[in-house]
């Protein structure tokens, strides 16, 4: 059987499910959201922030 992922590219949220057999499955991020905010930060020494830490980052370093 074909593997089947759904991804939601918003422009303030994103998220990814899978199909587990007939129902979805939305797959958590590494902080157990279900959504991540669509943000990509760098800071500078280079380090790239994606999602919620480049969102509580953004007003500090725009």
């Amino acid at each position: 059987m074909a593997k089947v992922i759904g991804i939601d590219l918003g422009t303030t949220n994103s998220c990814v499910a899978v199909m587990d057999g007939k129902e979805p499955k939305v797959i958590e991020n590494s902080e157990g959201a279900r959504t991540t905010p669509s943000m990509v930060a760098f800071t500078d020494d280079g380090e790239r922030l994606v999602g919620q830490p480049a969102k509580r980052q953004a007003v500090t370093n725009p």
